[in-house]
């Protein structure tokens, strides 16, 4: 795969893959806002336990965090 520099972006000149071509699409995207890296403290057990449940969801670490974030969000918004 050959990258190209195009007024300060790289672009792919060849044989696109789906992953790449998804990552374009994720990346090129300028009306989602911008990640914030974060950091907390957490027990490595509980963590493991986490790391679990997320893998039975299908979802990676962070986007179990943001998943679960994202849940206790909407049910402890609505009783206000």
């Amino acid at each position: 795969m050959a990258l190209r520099r195009v007024d300060g972006k790289e672009e792919i000149m060849q044989n696109e893959s789906l992953s790449g071509m998804k990552a374009k699409r994720v990346f090129s995207n300028a009306e989602k806002e911008k990640k914030i890296l974060t950091t907390f403290s957490i027990e490595p057990s509980f963590k493991s336990e986490l790391e679990e449940l997320f893998s039975d969801m299908g979802l990676g670490w962070a986007a179990g965090v943001r998943f679960a974030l994202r849940e206790f969000w909407k049910k402890y918004s609505e009783e206000d």
